[in-house]
């Protein structure tokens, strides 16, 4: 019973969900109360122009309709799409809270900047598809008045994914479904391989697939900059500063089983500013977790995971940091321009970088090689050891790579099934997901920001439909396991 209370459970409280008013009153009604205290201040004063008594101009506002934590492409993206699919101008308020206004460890800025359709699974596939239309159309979405066009460098060379014998039939599988959802890819032999690509070794590889359209690299930095333009010129609001708290109240269902379950809702979220012991309260009706790496901390701060082992209470939100190196070599005689993003079986990953005969790449850890995510410092013997072999042994040229710089970021790691959550939490009932995509996040963050859009707006996924994604999967054990994860 209380499996389907929680599954059906949407939809008795998606008015509980909607975004009403505060405490107190609504915003045009507080916005008034200012307005008056204004006048009565003034009028003590004659003369005199209202100014503040200290600045406040780096505090967040007191309220808000939906604070995202979060400023990265996944959180600027939710932020924009709620602005975009507001019925009226101005409805609703957004502000963005990001602890690092620099980026410099900001899992967006850090990454390749790939985007693919090549997963295993339809839901990725169709977000990745929406947002390379997104991409294609970059100022159609983010275009403001009087400054300049985005141009995001998008390179539209494809990804070159290669399977070995035993991956061969489930390579041939996904292709089938790729096709099958709208996506450009081709199945080459090896013989097909060498023709095309004649600087790869193909020892070792039975199948390949390649991406004919809407796959490559982009600027992941330009499409940050340009939503953050876009995001201002609409009117929300951005503060510096880390979520340290939030404030709720609880109230309790019991099921058909007689179970009881505790529904929780937040109200008021407490914001650290930078550098400094002060906080400021902002009262909210939405809470949005785009903390990427982070997010199970963010998560934990509202009680999710708060429970007896085994209920839904106590079902935690299973993403954690992972670090993950990138690497930029130069090779005089290394793949040319031509050369697609390719993935190797052992792991190994590259592209070009540039028309300089330079390329970025890596290759994810094992479970045994996972390494401190508490820095960002950079294991260069990861790559004489673990990488360097595989690259050279798949690209014969690249035996005389020389290393020229490189750098870590995080991966928002989904240890469960290395895929999003997307949606809002069973229990606490106001606050949504848009995390865990370890690793795809970027190149989704489009689609995956207007789907919690949808759910905020409309109580229900309506472009894409993403119930797969959900946290309640977590709870049920029911894995919606992405096997193409680079």
């Amino acid at each position: 019973m209380l499996q389907r209370a929680l599954r059906l459970r949407l939809g008795p409280y998606l008015s509980g969900r909607g975004l009403g008013t505060y405490r107190g009153g609504s915003t045009l009604d507080w916005d008034g109360k200012v307005s008056e205290i204004k006048k009565k201040i003034q009028s003590i004063f004659p003369g005199g122009a209202w100014s503040p008594l200290y600045d406040t101009s780096h505090l967040p506002p007191e309220r808000s309709d939906v604070v995202i934590v979060g400023g990265g492409v996944l959180g600027l993206s939710v932020a924009y799409w709620l602005k975009r699919l507001e019925k009226q101008r101005g409805a609703i308020r957004v502000l963005v809270v990001e602890r690092d206004h620099t980026y410099a460890q900001a899992s967006t800025v850090l990454s390749v900047g790939g985007i693919r359709q090549q997963f295993s699974l339809p839901e990725n596939v169709q977000l990745s598809l929406f947002s390379a239309e997104f991409l294609r159309n970059i100022n159609e979405y983010l275009a403001v008045v009087d400054d300049p066009p985005l141009d995001l460098q998008f390179n539209p060379s494809g990804y070159l994914l290669l399977a070995s014998e035993e991956g061969a039939a489930i390579m041939e599988s996904n292709v089938k479904m790729q096709r099958k959802e709208g996506a450009k890819v081709c199945l080459m032999s090896p013989e097909q391989l060498q023709k095309k690509f004649p600087w790869i070794s193909t020892e070792g590889v039975a199948l390949a697939s390649y991406g004919l359209e809407n796959e490559g690299w982009f600027d992941p930095w330009c499409l940050l900059q340009g939503l953050r333009r876009k995001l201002q010129s609409m009117g929300v609001l951005f503060c510096q500063g880390e979520v340290t708290r939030f404030i709720s109240s609880s109230s309790h269902m019991e099921t058909g089983s007689g179970e009881q379950v505790t529904l929780k809702r937040i109200h008021e979220v407490h914001v650290k500013m930078d550098r400094s012991q002060e906080f400021q309260p902002v009262e909210c009706a939405i809470v949005v977790n785009a903390a990427g790496a982070w997010s199970g901390q963010i998560a934990e701060l509202a009680g999710v995971g708060n429970g007896p082992p085994g209920t839904m209470q106590g079902t935690r939100l299973p993403v954690e940091p992972r670090k993950r190196y990138v690497y930029l070599w130069h090779c005089p005689q290394g793949p040319g321009l031509e050369a697609p993003l390719v993935a190797d079986p052992s792991g190994a990953y590259f592209r070009r970088e540039g028309l300089g005969n330079n390329y970025l790449g890596g290759c994810s850890p094992t479970e045994e090689e996972e390494p401190d995510p508490g820095n960002l410092e950079v294991d260069y013997d990861f790559f004489q050891e673990k990488v360097w072999p595989r690259l050279a042994q798949r690209v014969p040229a690249f035996e005389t790579l020389k290393v020229r710089s490189a750098w870590a970021g995080y991966y928002d790691y989904n240890t469960f099934d290395q895929n999003g959550v997307v949606g809002p939490h069973p229990l606490v009932v106001n606050m949504y997901f848009a995390t865990g995509f370890s690793g795809h996040g970027l190149q989704q963050a489009p689609a995956v920001g207007r789907a919690v859009a949808e759910m905020v707006l409309e109580g229900h996924f309506q472009t894409i439909n993403l119930s797969p994604f959900l946290f309640s999967r977590f709870y049920f054990g029911e894995k919606a396991q992405e096997h193409c994860i680079l």
